[in-house]
């Protein structure tokens, strides 16, 4: 790794789709077969437990074997962990997981159990910053219906409770204020569908889904994005953009396991209560995987 070390959530990482056998069961030699691959092909590093991972449908047993399998494929200073639970002591809990697995920082989502108001938010990133690992906050109002506004992000920033943050609101406009805010949080992109918009904005890594199917191509995006090689990264991101669209979508987790399944990759099914795409969305995903293919970017 280069100077990420002393910051390890920059760069890509990988928010890991989970390679299922028939029964549904983890299939953990793909994965840390599919982390490895990854890394080889210039990522910087995997984000296991995320939404991408399913971790909500893991077994306590399965989630930690996860991070184990790719800490032991690629190092414990590649690998940033999901610990979102309902209970900040469940979140601390697995914060501790990852630590002692040898993890050099984690991602933890705000409370997602129900609304939490500011105060909430400050004692739950304060309960987990106690496991002692850099946090990535992550930031989706979406799903959570809880959201980190640039202000929020400062001040937890400012107490020592979180050093990034992965943004996901989809509102590019908030870089800029949190860069006015707290300069030294390092924003890292959310969603596959805002990159080149964020990353001329100043972004330091990215938490990124459609490396799953097409890591070469995703990471040249990311490093002409940053570098502003625009000559370079905006063909490209238009080029990419009908895939990366889909990790902003319900069914995103679907799409990125079919295009890798199309890219001889292993995705494969998902748990319920994710169901397989309508046929029409299928289609589109297959159609636009194979015409990334076809013009060489995988």
């Amino acid at each position: 790794m280069t100077t990420t070390d002393l910051r390890p959530w920059r760069g890509v990482l990988v928010a890991t789709a989970l390679p299922l056998n028939d029964d549904l069961s983890v299939n953990y030699d793909k994965y840390a077969e599919h982390c490895a691959w990854l890394v080889e092909n210039g990522c910087d590093g995997v984000v296991p437990n995320g939404s991408l991972g399913e971790y909500q449908v893991l077994t306590p047993e399965e989630r930690a074997k996860v991070v184990e399998t790719a800490v032991a494929a690629i190092g414990g200073e590649r690998v940033m962990p999901g610990v979102a639970a309902y209970g900040s002591a469940e979140s601390r809990r697995w914060a501790e997981q990852a630590r002692d697995a040898g993890c050099a920082s984690v991602m933890l989502l705000p409370p997602n159990a129900y609304r939490a108001d500011e105060r909430a938010v400050l004692a739950h990133y304060a309960e987990v910053a106690k496991a002692g690992l850099p946090i990535v906050a992550y930031n989706n109002p979406i799903d959570t219906k809880v959201d980190l506004v640039p202000e929020l992000l400062a001040t937890l920033h400012g107490e020592g409770f979180i050093q990034g943050v992965k943004e996901f609101s989809g509102d590019v406009r908030r870089a800029y204020r949190l860069a006015e805010l707290a300069p030294e949080l390092d924003l890292l992109i959310g969603a596959d569908d805002v990159l080149l918009e964020l990353a001329i904005a100043g972004a330091k890594g990215w938490v990124a889904g459609y490396p799953n199917a097409l890591p070469k191509s995703s990471v040249e995006l990311y490093r002409a994005a940053t570098g502003g090689d625009l000559d370079t990264a905006l063909p490209l991101y238009r080029q990419l953009h009908p895939l990366l669209r889909w990790d902003s979508r319900v069914e995103f987790v679907q799409a990125i396991k079919l295009s890798m399944d199309i890219a001889g990759r292993p995705g494969g099914a998902c748990r319920p209560p994710r169901v397989p795409l309508l046929p029409e969305q299928e289609s589109a995903v297959r159609a636009a995987t194979e015409k990334a293919l076809a013009a060489g970017l995988a």
